[in-house]
């Protein structure tokens, strides 16, 4: 028998406990990371790169160009806090770039 609620749930928390009830191995913070990316990194960095792949705290971010990628690095320490920040956890420890598409249709 259920047990009567007094207001619906919030959708958020019964997709987080249908995934975890069906053990689908999805991160949904590694999700937020793309939604957020163009706002946390700026929108010159946004429309020169995206995020491509995260595996554990390992991100690997597309970059249009060679230059885009040098000035990347220097600033990689700084995007690194700011995505945890807004992330609210430390979810990326490292990120690694590499030429390739950055087109949001591709």
């Amino acid at each position: 028998m259920r047990k009567k609620m007094d207001k619906p749930a919030p959708l958020g928390t019964i997709l987080q406990q249908a995934i975890r009830a069906s053990r689908i191995d999805v991160d949904l913070d590694a999700h937020r990371l793309w939604q957020k990316w163009a706002d946390v990194v700026g929108p010159a960095i946004g429309e020169n790169t995206r995020p491509e792949a995260i595996k554990g705290k390992f991100l690997l971010v597309n970059v249009s160009s060679a230059p885009w990628m040098q000035q990347l690095q220097f600033l990689k320490p700084e995007l690194i806090e700011k995505l945890n920040q807004a992330l609210g956890k430390e979810l990326v420890g490292d990120i690694r770039f590499k030429i390739g598409p950055v087109n949001r249709d591709t």
